[in-house]
């Protein structure tokens, strides 16, 4: 199955280098580009793409709300493609903002084209693309200035079991399946079964909004390892 993608920068040859990169993947199709969000937002609803490749920095309007646009469409509009944020800067407060606002991750302009290859499909495939290091901290310093959000994160917790919960503490900590099904000898199918509940739970998209919920409800301190 192919999947179709959209690049919304404001530079051109960094729209050209990733299309170019990209369409050169026999699984990935390039349907589009837009140098803004409001174009990219445009250009989303016309073509359906499965993957938003989307710069944090743009005039007229910016990728966080151009994210939030295309996340949480209005009424009569059913696409919501999957956003995968690209940044300059490994910790950016725009950064986990999408996140908040439903982005599946994050990536840098600089990293390696394999891993921009690799990036867009793990979100094409419904997985948050999360780099255990950057994102601990990049969440860690922004919950640290932050008060609980939305919704009352810390009473939704109370309808996890406790194994749903132990497993949400370590997606927040940054630990993939197998890692995770090592730490508390279970299968990983069966860490799957537990992660799919805990999201369906907590009405959360994705690993993604998964750590940002479980720092804003204080399950997870910043600074803990």
């Amino acid at each position: 199955m192919t999947t179709r993608v959209i690049i919304v920068d404001d530079q051109a040859m960094v729209r050209a280098g990733f299309a170019a990169l990209l369409a050169a993947q026999s699984d990935i199709d390039v349907v589009g580009e837009a140098p803004d969000g409001a174009q990219g937002v445009e250009l989303s609803r016309r073509t359906h793409p499965d993957v938003v490749l989307m710069d944090v920095r743009m005039p007229e309007m910016d990728g966080l709300e151009a994210a939030r646009r295309l996340l949480a469409p209005p009424p009569g509009v059913t696409h919501r493609p999957r956003v995968l944020m690209l940044t300059t800067f490994d910790v950016d407060d725009y950064v986990y903002e999408a996140l908040r606002a439903g982005a599946s991750g994050f990536l840098l302009k600089d990293a390696p084209p394999a891993d921009l290859i690799a990036a867009v499909r793990v979100v094409a495939a419904g997985d948050a693309l999360l780099v255990p290091s950057v994102t601990r901290r990049l969440i860690a310093d922004f919950a640290k200035q932050r008060p609980a959000a939305r919704g009352n994160p810390a009473l939704r917790l109370k309808g996890l079991t406790e194994r749903e919960t132990e497993v949400l503490t370590l997606v927040a900590r940054g630990q993939s399946n197998s890692e995770i099904a090592r730490t508390l000898v279970l299968a990983e199918q069966t860490v799957k079964t537990h992660v799919s509940r805990v999201l369906t739970k907590l009405d959360l998209r994705d690993r993604a909004q998964a750590v940002v919920f479980a720092y804003e409800s204080g399950l997870v301190a910043p600074g803990e390892q």
